[in-house]
């Protein structure tokens, strides 16, 4: 209702309303992130070392990495690494040959153009995500810019045309080159192999859909800090952390694998063969389970939660078959009148919060 009527506040709850906090998340401007990161870590005693990595020196017995060197001559030696070398995968990849679990069978985008245009009006507080032939458009709403891009399948059309499928779709005119990446989505078989911890890209890619990306990031971190500060890192804490880290990356590949599923795009041959293919058993387990009965069973601490699942399979027209028997406890008025009272709270509260713009203008 607040993203309709372009309106949002940040607060944990609203004075006098039964409703809970408005759900809402940040876009960061990456590079001034990065920078500011980098003020705090070295004000805290972090050592930064420029340069670029010419040779990579491993341990004869163990095969574990003992130094990098640098093109000035530097070596810098550690006992543990972390492999931040994006796509690459310097250490964890070129050097240590850690294979590649490829997802590509469910996901097969594997091109995205990216390009910023001039603001529109108003400031939407929302990202839009719009179905194309063979992929998808992001639209995302900036203070001093609109991002774009089309992320597509290039088995289904070709850079040029998908280029020109994103020119024609903007709101105002380009104020860069359009900028082409390439990926496979996937995920490294280990994400930690001997002495060495891929975090980010290095330890896999899944396509920008869900925006996944900082989070994987943060999460490998705390995973990581979970095994620290010890001596030796042994066989079991890699194992551990591999499978923790793998049981994220899949159920995150599953939620994706879902928009694109469950479409009802007939008669393109790149949805149409989406909709007929197999589906990993995990995710074919919670389908057959919301169909059934109207369950979303969420594990753990998976990332997306069963408001999230219930919105994609709803929205895509997976309806359940049956609902729980409590809800017949209520007879249709006394559900009507509950409806309703949701309905009003929401239309109160969201008449109470300023208009999205005002707000951030306000703000920054």
């Amino acid at each position: 209702v607040a993203c309709r009527g372009n309106r949002f506040a940040h607060v944990e709850r609203q004075a006098g309303s039964p409703l809970p906090p408005l759900p809402f998340a940040y876009h960061f401007d990456a590079g001034l992130y990065a920078a500011y990161l980098r003020r705090y870590a070295e004000a805290r005693g972090v050592v930064r070392v420029e340069g670029r990595i010419d040779r990579v020196e491993t341990q004869g017995e163990t095969g574990h990495v003992a130094a990098v060197r640098l093109e000035n001559g530097q070596s810098v030696a550690g006992d543990l690494f972390v492999d931040c070398s994006g796509f690459r995968g310097l250490l964890i990849a070129e050097t240590l040959r850690t294979g590649w679990t490829d997802w590509s069978h469910w996901l097969p985008c594997d091109r995205a153009i990216a390009v910023p245009c001039e603001p529109g009006e108003p400031w939407l507080p929302y990202t839009r995500a719009t179905a194309r032939e063979a992929g998808w458009q992001w639209r995302i709403p900036l203070q001093n810019r609109l991002g774009n891009g089309h992320v597509f399948c290039s088995a289904h059309i070709d850079e040029d045309a998908a280029r020109d499928v994103l020119l024609a779709s903007l709101d105002g005119a380009p104020t860069a080159e359009p900028r082409l990446l390439r990926f496979t989505t996937g995920m490294r078989r280990q994400a930690w192999n001997r002495n060495v911890v891929a975090i980010g890209l290095s330890s896999g890619f899944l396509e920008p859909l869900e925006s996944t990306s900082i989070h994987l990031i943060q999460t490998g971190i705390d995973r990581l800090l979970d095994y620290l500060p010890v001596s030796g890192f042994g066989a079991a804490d890699r194992e551990n952390f591999n499978r923790r880290a793998a049981w994220e990356m899949e159920r995150i590949r599953d939620f994706i694998i879902l928009h694109y599923h469950a479409n009802g795009r007939e008669g393109q041959p790149f949805w149409d063969a989406l909709r007929h293919m197999a589906i990993p058993d995990t995710l074919a387990e919670k389908l057959a389970m919301f169909r059934a009965g109207g369950k979303v069973v969420r594990d753990h601490d998976e990332l997306f939660d069963v408001p999230g699942w219930v919105q994609v399979m709803l929205g895509q027209g997976i309806e359940p078959q049956a609902w729980h028997p409590l809800a017949d406890q209520l007879s249709r008025e006394q559900l009507g009148q509950f409806l309703d009272t949701v309905r009003n709270a929401y239309a109160r509260d969201v008449a109470r919060m300023p208009d999205h713009q005002d707000y951030v203008s306000r703000l920054a």
